[in-house]
């Protein structure tokens, strides 16, 4: 929960190339942990739940405010979009009602387990078309009246948010204004420093309504303050913000408290999900490969970040055969002016040995692709 309360979401995606990008965003933080720990935040204790922040994700049940914020303008607005999405609820009223006392009375329960009753279908030219019952369940949870409740497998349990949210949860309810002051300062801790742009791009991801007078709202009251980042020739450009309650930590890194350690990223980590912003904070330029065509892979398919202190000295290509128990290690490539020191390299090699030992890996194995000054610690 420290953690979460640290980067306030995490990212969902199905792949697992090596392991669900959610666990591993905590691995990176906590090292090898109990992922059951996680599923009883969030199944039990119900202290986490899934909605869509930057995507989908699992979010803090204590932030629900700013989510049902967020739910109560749902297909609003004159888009195609939102017209399409109102005119088909209303078509199938009937339908989402059932779907309603159905949860009501047997949930939690998997799509497969409610009957189509859809009085019009849904029609579009992608995956989605014909998927009525999927469908009504997506647009009666962006309402805020249902929630995942639960998951097999791959498969959501799905029950109504009266039933899923805990009695302890405030209710309160928020103005949009409201909604984004909170989100704003919730982004700014996250990131830790960051510009209006960056706020923009994390959390909830283009929702921040007059953003710039919020920042401004917020700096007069002394909750944000305006920092100077000097590089190495000048200064960067821009307005950059932190938030006040984090000056702390800013006193402990001057007084070289910090303790530097070496990890990997998953692709969707919060740290590196703003591909500008990475680029420019730690000079890492860093694209997701998996749907390039294998040819064109400059990496490679599932590549994790080598974070070494506050650099980034590399890249790591893995993919866990599950079948045999091994970690296999396509490739390494180190970034130019990587640490070649023995201390250094052995740090990278025992952080890939931790990914086995956490993955339940029988044996970490390198393949021959990998930087030759940093060949020896490896065999």
């Amino acid at each position: 929960m420290d953690v979460m309360r640290d980067i306030r979401y995490l990212q969902l995606d199905p792949m697992t190339i090596v392991a669900p990008s959610h666990t591993l965003v905590l691995w990176s933080r906590l090292g090898p942990y109990d992922v059951l720990h996680l599923e009883k935040l969030l199944w039990k204790e119900r202290r986490l739940f899934e909605d869509w922040a930057q995507a989908t994700s699992i979010v803090l049940t204590e932030d629900y405010p700013i989510f049902e914020t967020l739910k109560r303008g749902f297909a609003s607005g004159n888009s195609s979009w939102a017209q399409k999405i109102r005119k088909w609820m209303k078509q199938n009223r009937s339908f989402s009602t059932y779907v309603l006392k159905e949860l009501s009375h047997r949930g939690p329960l998997r799509s497969n387990e409610i009957e189509d009753r859809a009085s019009v279908g849904w029609s579009s030219s992608g995956w989605t078309s014909g998927r009525n019952v999927d469908m009504v369940l997506s647009f009666l949870k962006a309402q805020g009246k249902i929630m995942v409740a639960g998951r097999v497998g791959n498969q959501k349990l799905w029950d109504t948010t009266e039933h899923f949210l805990p009695d302890s949860v405030r209710r309160e309810q928020l103005s949009e204004h409201e909604m984004v002051q909170r989100s704003a300062q919730i982004s700014l801790r996250a990131l830790g420093v960051a510009r209006a742009e960056h706020i923009r791009r994390h959390y909830i991801r283009g929702c921040y309504h007059e953003l710039d007078k919020v920042l401004a709202e917020l700096e007069a009251e002394e909750r944000v303050l305006r920092v100077e980042i000097c590089g190495r020739k000048e200064s960067w450009r821009g307005s950059w913000y932190v938030h006040v309650d984090d000056l702390p930590l800013l006193h402990l890194l001057e007084a070289g408290e910090w303790e530097p350690r070496t990890t990997l990223l998953s692709p969707f980590d919060n740290m590196i999900s703003d591909r500008l912003r990475t680029e420019q904070m730690f000079n890492f330029s860093f694209r997701f490969e998996v749907y390039v065509p294998k040819s064109k892979r400059k990496f490679g398919c599932y590549v994790m970040p080598i974070l070494h202190g506050d650099h980034f000295i590399g890249r790591v290509d893995p993919v866990m055969d599950r079948k045999s128990g091994r970690l296999i290690i396509k490739a390494i490539h180190a970034e130019p002016n990587a640490p070649e020191s023995e201390k250094s390299v052995q740090a990278v090699v025992n952080v890939i040995e931790e990914l086995g030992v956490f993955l339940g890996a029988k044996e970490v194995v390198y393949n021959s692709r990998m930087p030759e000054a940093w060949r020896r610690m490896f065999h």
